[in-house]
């Protein structure tokens, strides 16, 4: 089997640092399942708005498909400019208040799964940090005019414990994301996720609304103070323009009333 390290080149300086061990360690990835672009868009507004430094870059040539998922590029009137190629990042990051955090952000692995978080294990037992929160999203069928639920789970009950009303049983397809809650508490780490239940309907547009509830969630249970400002307001003025195109498709309004009432019966705490 491949070395596990030849998947990441790290800035060792910094990674073996006393400072960075014992954090909190914040995973959101972004991915063609992050619904409403939950945790793509949760990582990038704490990169724009809090300090941070890189520590660890994976090799996005070994762990992405371009064919399945294409690069952008810009074209400016005659010529191409600006690809844009996924990357995937560990960070350290300070919060509003300067308490540093560990974050692995940008775009989820299509390729060697296994040897990715073999990869990411071995970085963890190096750093040592005393919990771990991943944010995922879902599309469910649940109305943009009730607050999106959470699906809280981890080995941590006492961080997820009154939050979801509503313990489904399922099999389902899963991201990696799910593994690593998976290799993480099997290895003995704290862990909590939360899974914000996106509108179906909607599951496919970038969302404020879920990166509000999420960044919430995380900042909650990890003792963070975290930038939810202009969230907050991105994601009021998306509910209006929901809201604008709703009134303008009576099916769609219908569809939503039956939303609210299933909502209204099933979710209550």
């Amino acid at each position: 089997m491949l070395n596990p390290e030849d998947l990441y080149l790290a800035n060792t300086k910094i990674l073996d640092d006393p400072r960075m061990h014992g954090l909190t360690l914040v995973i959101a990835l972004s991915s063609p399942q992050d619904a409403g672009s939950t945790a793509g868009q949760l990582g990038q507004v704490l990169l724009s708005e809090l300090k941070n430094i890189e520590i660890v870059e994976f090799d996005s040539d070994q762990l992405h498909n371009y064919r399945a998922r294409r690069p952008f590029v810009h074209y400016e009137k005659d010529h191409f400019e600006n690809p844009q190629y996924p990357q995937l990042k560990l960070y350290a990051v300070e919060d509003s208040l300067d308490q540093p955090f560990l974050l692995l952000t940008g775009a989820e692995p299509d390729l060697q799964w296994q040897r990715f978080q073999k990869a990411l294990l071995g970085i963890v037992r190096r750093l040592q940090p005393s919990l771990i929160v991943l944010v995922s999203a879902y599309p469910m069928p649940v109305p943009h005019t009730r607050p999106f639920p959470v699906t809280a789970h981890g080995s941590r009950k006492d961080l997820i414990r009154g939050i979801s009303p509503w313990k489904p049983t399922a099999d389902m397809h899963a991201t990696i994301t799910n593994l690593l809650e998976v290799l993480f508490t099997d290895n003995g780490y704290d862990t909590v996720g939360f899974g914000v239940n996106i509108p179906q309907y909607i599951s496919e547009a970038d969302l404020p609304q879920g990166t509000l509830i999420a960044l919430e969630h995380v900042g909650m249970a990890a003792h963070l103070s975290l930038p939810t400002d202009d969230l907050r307001e991105a994601a009021r003025h998306v509910h209006g323009q929901i809201n604008d195109q709703v009134k303008q498709n009576p099916e769609i309004g219908r569809m939503i009333t039956t939303m609210e009432e299933n909502y209204d019966e099933n979710y209550r705490t």
